[in-house]
């Protein structure tokens, strides 16, 4: 039986090899090196995206790729030929999340500091 378990945690060990952590907005990636039975490693990508609700609660979507050693050239080929193609053609700055259907605009984020709003705030007590 304790055979058993050390074995079941040396796997545990085992599974998590190396892992990175970007965090983007509502988005965090996840890259970990995991070992498979046979102790070869492989790759998964993880995205997980909060979601908020009305009601202020929030949940996260989860999509996952697993990615091994055998693929590891022409996939790093293809994703550089596509961030390339990316910047190449729309360049570096990222364009305006306003298009997206949750986007809610932040009133005073984004004017540079000292520069006035078009309207005038009027406090009615002293009308």
């Amino acid at each position: 039986m304790i055979e058993r378990i050390m074995r079941e945690n040396d796997m545990l060990e085992k599974e998590e090899i190396f892992s990175k952590v970007l965090r983007a907005g509502r988005r965090t990636y996840f890259f970990d090196v995991r070992a498979t039975k046979a102790d070869d490693y492989y790759i998964t990508i993880t995205e997980s995206k909060k979601f908020t609700e009305e009601d202020g609660s929030f949940h996260f979507k989860k999509h996952k790729i697993y990615l091994y050693k055998e693929d590891f050239g022409a996939f790093a080929e293809i994703l550089e030929e596509m961030t390339s193609y990316v910047l190449n053609h729309k360049g570096e700055e990222v364009i305006s999340e306003r298009h997206q259907k949750d986007f809610k605009k932040e009133y005073g984020s984004d004017k540079p500091e000292g520069q006035r709003s078009s309207f005038t705030d009027i406090d009615f007590d002293d009308i």
